[in-house]
């Protein structure tokens, strides 16, 4: 005999399309059909896990009753066709350069793997400034970075080596990313408060903030006015929480409202992670990942994803497609590990050596 399948028209009942909260009672679909769009909360937690596999079907809206809608949700298509050019006849030039500042004797690993996530998306030069202490171990893990080794007080960067860090920026870099794995302290909050306000378009095209970057800085006040170039952030729930100075749960509760409003509120691109991460861009735009996968809550994920994005900054893409074609290609590429070893013990590194299968897929 087969089994009943239920099949839900445009929501399941019981699920708020814009926020994926569930009724108790909400029912859990097999399929879901959407007429006309998808809806937001068919594509968010918990919703999502009562939707099923979702089919959009045209209904014969016109067109241009949508041009207002400002969310999206990231497609292999789109992806495609954002994917840097790859001239033949390229040199490394052309493809851009990123520095980044990362690592502290506590966390190696993370310097590490921002640096393989950047290089594995494709820039031409990634350069990672780090405390001096750490500069023999990570050296000797990352031959195809360059360096720029950094004066530390006790393992951590300190305010004057920001200026260091901007004279290397003048060798003309695209890309700074600043936070994974500097770990928490005095030194490194005034290291921060003293690189980010004097960071200029002359300097660099855009910075992106992860990690410790994101909690050395929620401890300035009103830090985001600090914030000269185009920015990106890349908290997850319990970061932003910290920036914004409100409860995780509130922002768990509407994640989408939640990145919206933060993005808009402090002029920059907000790259909130979890399940279906969603990139929220100042202007009000905003994209969902189409991907949930357990597999990614494991350390150095995060940082893996940080370097993607600010390896795609350097190939000349704007924040807003950067962090969004980032977010893509991390989650493809860990669907291609989980479909290869499962999502029980995959590995930061992992994902960080699927990226260049996931943009060959991509390609074609």
């Amino acid at each position: 005999r087969l089994a009943p399948r239920l099949l839900a028209v445009d929501l399941p009942t019981g699920l708020d399309a814009d926020t994926g909260s569930v009724d108790p009672h909400t029912v859990a679909a097999d399929q879901t059909v959407a007429l006309g769009w998808s809806k937001v909360g068919l594509h968010t937690l918990p919703g999502a896990q009562y939707a099923g596999r979702v089919e959009v079907v045209d209904i014969g809206i016109a067109p241009e009753h949508g041009a207002s809608i400002k969310t999206e949700l990231l497609t292999a298509s789109w992806a495609r066709s954002v994917l840097p050019e790859r001239p033949p006849g390229a040199h490394k030039g052309t493809f851009g350069s990123a520095l980044i500042v990362a690592g502290s004797p506590q966390y190696v690993g993370a310097a590490a793997l921002s640096c393989t996530g950047a290089l594995r998306v494709g820039p031409g030069i990634v350069t990672l400034a780090c405390a001096r202490s750490v500069y023999p171990m990570l050296a000797s893990k990352l031959t195809e970075t360059t360096f720029e080794p950094l004066d530390d007080k006790e393992g951590f960067l300190s305010a004057e080596e920001a200026y260091t860090v901007r004279r290397a920026l003048s060798r003309g870099y695209e890309a700074l990313l600043v936070g994974p794995g500097l770990a928490q302290h005095s030194y490194v909050v005034a290291f921060i408060r003293a690189l980010l306000p004097m960071l200029t378009a002359d300097d660099v095209k855009a910075v992106v903030i992860d990690a410790d970057g994101l909690n050395n800085i929620a401890k300035v006040d009103r830090w985001w006015e600090m914030l000269i170039v185009p920015t990106i952030i890349t908290p997850h729930p319990g970061e932003l929480s910290r920036l914004a100075g409100v409860d995780t749960a509130e922002i768990q509760r509407d994640r989408l409202a939640a990145g919206r409003n933060c993005a808009s509120q402090w002029g920059l691109t907000i790259v909130l992670k979890g399940a279906n991460t969603i990139i929220a861009a100042p202007d009000g735009r905003a994209r969902l990942s189409p991907f949930a996968n357990p597999g990614l809550a494991s350390g150095g994920t995060g940082d893996v994803l940080a370097g993607a994005i600010t390896g795609l900054i350097a190939q000349g893409l704007e924040p807003f497609e950067a962090a969004s074609l980032g977010v893509y290609l991390h989650g493809f590429a860990a669907e291609l590990v989980r479909r290869e070893l499962g999502d029980a013990g995959m590995l930061a590194g992992d994902v960080a050596v699927a990226l260049p299968r996931a943009i060959k897929e991509l390609e074609g």
